[in-house]
């Protein structure tokens, strides 16, 4: 079978994954896995967060792909997994394949902003109710979380380092909440803002960082855990800059 053939598919495959959030010891094995299926039983792979080595045999050529840019699409990830299973079992060929990973890179499902924004104020209230904020504490928390979550969305659109995306966000969920507090609509400023700063938590990149270090992965697991450091550090700094001021 055409070698050229299997590395874009198995490329593609981690390629996909590593974009979609996937943890980095899944995105090799499934690389493998595939790479197996099609006769290649010597194939290797390395991934991390931001680039994937994979070879089909120890002395055959090294081929990489650059991963830029990293988001969470945990579907994509179940239907890459779906094709590498159909794979094993011999179900579609290498072209079938090639042409269901290019059809699932090409796929959009995100939400659309205004719903991402609505869910995340939705959520922002119900965690100040959460954290034994009063109902009176919903609705600042409501507007502080949405408005907080609408910056980092339009803040890293302009700037690419999400660093200052996020520490924007959280300062402008500080702003408002101590607003809302100063007027009189709020009791709890520090309820208000830890709950509106729920949806900027890196959930999923801590929960990698983890998952990658226990399976062994240290240099993915160390480098997601300081990405997910320097995102928690950003929303703190942004919330304690506005108590300074």
């Amino acid at each position: 079978m055409d070698e050229k053939k299997i590395t874009s598919v198995c490329l593609l495959a981690g390629k996909i994954m590593l974009k979609s959030g996937a943890e980095t010891h899944r995105v090799e094995d499934t690389m493998v896995r595939i790479a197996i299926a099609f006769g290649m039983d010597k194939a290797q792979s390395h991934a991390t967060p931001t680039g994937i080595l994979f070879s089909v045999e120890e002395t055959a050529p090294t081929n990489f792909t650059r991963i830029v840019k990293r988001s969470t699409d945990l579907h994509k990830v179940t239907q890459v997994n779906s094709i590498s299973r159909s794979i094993s079992e011999g179900l579609i060929t290498i072209d079938q394949a090639l042409q269901q990973l290019e059809q699932i890179e090409s796929e959009i499902h995100a939400y659309p902003t205004y719903i991402q924004v609505t869910a995340a104020s939705l959520a922002s209230g119900c965690f100040t109710i959460m954290f034994d904020g009063q109902w009176i504490d919903f609705s600042p928390a409501f507007i502080a979380g949405g408005i907080g979550y609408s910056a980092m969305v339009y803040l890293q659109q302009i700037v690419e380092i999400r660093f200052f995306a996020e520490f924007l966000a959280s300062f402008f969920i500080g702003v408002v909440a101590a607003f809302f507090v100063h007027i009189g609509i709020g009791v709890a400023l520090d309820k208000i803002i830890v709950g509106s700063v729920m949806p900027l938590v890196p959930g999923l990149l801590i929960t990698n960082a983890v998952r990658d270090l226990m399976a062994g992965h240290l240099v993915s697991g160390l480098s997601k855990g300081a990405e997910a450091f320097l995102t928690a550090f950003a929303i703190g700094a942004g919330v304690a800059a506005i108590f300074l001021i």
